[in-house]
């Protein structure tokens, strides 16, 4: 009788009973068509060839993980459950990822690994490196993740990377292990998602992108203006912008509205940047017409990045307070959005 008595997991020896690799994606393959009838929203890690990432990005993730002594013995019990297509579900959310991952048994385990959000410190470390190396900002925005920025955002212990005491999990498996295969195929599923989508890592610290941008931008459009205050004769104009931000603010000049030739305003010298400023007798006026306030509306609906008030200063011509007038009153028109904080978007 005893030949009848199933052998279970680990079979008669007490070693777990040899899966070939082709059963295990089988297995896989089956729970995964099974789940998607219950769920199709359903989001699976693909591994296309042998690695598991292919960006420098995605593998820098799973490079920083296991260079920590507290992984490197354990995470490398995941990469054939992930190569093997394992990882059924994975789905990352602020400061969370939940995954299902399928193991010896029928039903896959639950994984839940919880990311610590970003601290300050490191957070305003980043918007101070990025302020020199602002020709790389447009591509953040475009969802890339430019080598420039690679060693600010991959440094240990002040980038994006969580550390090991940065990263707390669980999984709903039987093993006892500090780190069991199921999470750290999980983990590698991180690196093959964000391999693809590398704004998930803004995502997963609870910080955004355009935040990142927009508040670099205009701490460096501050430091501009503070530095030309001490040289009356300096003038900036929008191609000295493009020049000093290394960023191109409009890829093409915004077509504006034809203005009536009696409503068209004179035409306004550059801006000199002086210490003390004389109170300009037409202000009111321009303010009050309603083609300067559809000038202003032009702009914000051309622009796919946004304006911010500094850059419509020097497109218009006019000081700060008008401009901070105009936007309010577009605001209360609802003829402008705020894109991120400080940038406004035609609505």
């Amino acid at each position: 009788m005893a030949r009848w008595r199933r052998r279970g997991y680990y079979g008669y020896s007490g070693f777990p009973v040899y899966v070939s690799v082709g059963e295990k994606r089988a297995k896989a393959e089956k729970s995964l068509t099974k789940l998607k009838k219950s769920n199709p929203a359903v989001n699976p890690v693909v591994i296309a060839g042998s690695a598991i990432a292919s960006s420098w990005w995605g593998k820098s993730w799973n490079k920083n993980l296991e260079g920590y002594a507290d992984y490197s013995n354990r995470i490398g019990r995941g990469r054939s459950y992930v190569r093997n297509g394992a990882v059924l579900d994975l789905q990352i959310k602020p400061g969370e990822i939940t995954a299902l991952v399928q193991g010896s048994r029928s039903k896959p385990y639950s994984v839940v690994i919880q990311i610590k959000e970003i601290t300050a410190p490191a957070w305003e470390n980043m918007k101070m490196a990025c302020a020199g190396k602002l020709d790389s900002l447009p591509e953040l925005l475009a969802g890339k993740f430019p080598k420039a920025l690679g060693e600010l955002f991959t440094e240990r212990g002040k980038g994006l990377f969580p550390s090991p005491r940065e990263i707390a999990f669980s999984c709903s498996c039987p093993d006892d292990a500090a780190m069991c295969k199921h999470v750290a195929a999980a983990l590698y599923g991180i690196g093959a998602r964000l391999d693809g989508e590398p704004g998930l890592f803004f995502t997963l610290r609870k910080v955004e992108i355009k935040d990142l941008v927009s508040e670099t931008v205009q701490r460096k459009s501050q430091e501009l203006l503070k530095k030309a205050k001490k040289k009356s004769s300096r003038v900036l104009e929008d191609s000295d912008l493009s020049a000093i931000f290394g960023i191109q603010l409009d890829e093409k000049p915004p077509k504006l509205p034809t203005l009536k030739k009696s409503a068209v305003p004179k035409k306004v010298a550059p801006v000199k940047v002086t210490g003390k400023r004389k109170p300009d007798s037409n202000s009111s006026s321009k303010i009050k017409s309603p083609d300067a306030i559809e000038l202003a509306a032009g702009i914000f609906r051309q622009s796919k990045d946004g304006v911010d008030a500094v850059e419509l200063k020097y497109k218009m011509g006019l000081d700060m307070k008008e401009i901070q007038k105009i936007i309010a009153k577009l605001k209360r028109e609802g003829k402008i959005k705020n894109l991120a904080r400080g940038v406004y978007i035609g609505a």
